[in-house]
């Protein structure tokens, strides 16, 4: 009966993540597209820059994945300062230095100087990702974290639907003051995260205490029902951030998110080249258009799969079954001889719909068994180093396409991470007990008093 009347939605709870879900998903929804729009416009920009710049398949597969070194080495430190300074403060850095390093984007010379530029973005980028995912978990409990983290995430393929047709439309349109409009696309994207910066600073609530769009009981309730889960994840396990980046089950996270960025990244980076290859005669904003469709079928798909997710409190399958369909398809890309837009089109778009149904039950996984500065650094480990998968797998197609004059040899290769991916979390070994489905031992009023949530070191 204590476990039922815990489950059950109350007024209070119905009402303020109701406000929490208005509040802080809509502005972190915002900034997350202004970070993709900068992390990947230089997949369109290639299709201009590659020619102006001598630039060839194999040293753009580099341009593109470096960003990740950068990221890489600064990830950890960065969402740990994240943790230690405040949500507010270190996002609002972030963003308003990688904003500035993506408009000097624009004024590269040669292609040295883009693989300088690109490792500097990840380096001021490092942390943002695992940042957000750290702070939803300061406002949400585990059994509505994975659609917390699917609308949150919707900002990928927003940003690529807006992104694409707008980035198309830059490249054919706008050839300002004598600059190519490759250089343009880095300016202007450029603009909006300097912008956000500052947004950030003066507008983001750090934890809810400092919600002012919450009522006082409101505060009181989300505190106590964090603190609740918290320490029943405590009582189970207290794990340290040090033990947190040494615990097998985080590499085995590790390891399914490097196979499965491999995927993203392939397919941001490339996917505008590869509508390209169809037809020469397609403008930068026909492929634009032709890319957006994909995002825009994958975002309802990714919707409803973390909301199923989080009703069926079951994650593996949900992140498991759409990416074996994205890697099916993706196979299939790699092997038909067709120039049939169509069928391609169609392909795309599964394949889109399989990798970003991943985020939303996948990123529910560590916050089963961390808590504190071990969620930190344990979410930071999974991030930085499975977004190496964002430097091999664009690598790898462009290495592949330059010594066989083709992309579908780098489509299967990628295909079959994709399909690894979805076995690794198969293999996953499910957790039992309270904290899976997000019943933790109820505790007495006195003992859940308006407590500031405990860290863990």
């Amino acid at each position: 009966m204590v476990i039922s009347s815990a489950l059950a939605p109350t007024d209070i709870e119905t009402r303020t993540i109701r406000k929490v879900r208005a509040r802080i998903i809509p502005f972190v929804f915002l900034l997350f597209i202004i970070a993709v729009l900068d992390r990947n416009n230089i997949g369109f920009a290639a299709l201009t820059m590659n020619r102006e710049l001598a630039i060839t398949s194999q040293q753009y597969g580099l341009i593109a994945g470096i960003f990740f070194f950068g990221y890489f080495i600064f990830e950890i430190p960065s969402n740990l300062l994240l943790h230690r300074i405040g949500a507010r403060v270190w996002i609002a850095r972030i963003l308003i230095t990688w904003g500035i390093v993506a408009m000097v984007g624009g004024f590269a010379q040669k292609s040295a100087h883009l693989y300088v530029v690109r490792f500097l973005l990840g380096v001021a980028e490092a942390g943002y990702f695992p940042g957000i995912m750290l702070y939803l978990t300061y406002w949400f409990r585990q059994r509505q974290l994975a659609q917390a983290v699917a609308l949150f995430c919707a900002a990928n393929p927003v940003a690529n639907i807006i992104g694409a047709p707008f980035s198309g439309m830059i490249l054919d349109h706008i050839h300002w003051f004598g600059l190519s409009s490759w250089r343009w696309l880095l300016i202007l994207e450029g603009v909006p995260a300097i912008v956000g910066g500052v947004c950030t600073y003066f507008l983001l609530p750090g934890r809810p205490a400092e919600a002012k769009f919450l009522t006082s009981e409101e505060k009181d309730w989300i505190t106590t029902e964090l603190l609740r889960e918290e320490r029943g994840k405590l009582a189970h396990s207290r794990v340290t951030a040090g033990e947190a980046v040494l615990q097998g089950r985080v590499w085995h996270l590790t390891s399914i998110y490097f196979c499965a960025m491999l995927g993203l990244y392939s397919m941001i980076f490339w996917m505008p080249q590869f509508f390209r290859t169809l037809s020469s005669q397609y403008s930068n904003t026909s492929v634009g258009l032709l890319v957006m469709i994909p995002y825009l079928v994958g975002l309802p798909v990714m919707i409803l799969v973390g909301r199923s997710s989080d009703r069926m409190l079951e994650r593996r399958y949900h992140a498991a079954i759409p990416l074996v369909i994205g890697a099916f398809s993706l196979f299939l890309l790699g092997t038909m001889a067709t120039d049939s837009i169509v069928p391609t089109v169609i392909l795309w778009c599964f394949v889109a719909s399989g990798i970003v149904s991943l985020w939303g039950p996948f990123w529910s996984l560590p916050n089963e068994f961390l808590t504190g500065f071990s969620a930190a650094a344990g979410i930071a480990l999974i991030n930085c180093f499975g977004n190496l998968g964002g430097f091999v797998g664009p690598y790898v197609i462009g290495a592949i396409s330059k010594k066989t004059g083709s992309f579908h040899g780098g489509l299967v290769f990628v295909s079959i991470s994709l399909f690894a991916s979805a076995m690794l979390i198969l293999a996953l070994r499910k957790r039992t007990g309270q904290q899976v489905e997000g019943r933790t031992p109820i505790l007495q009023p006195s003992q859940a008093a308006v407590i500031p949530i405990a860290d863990t070191d």
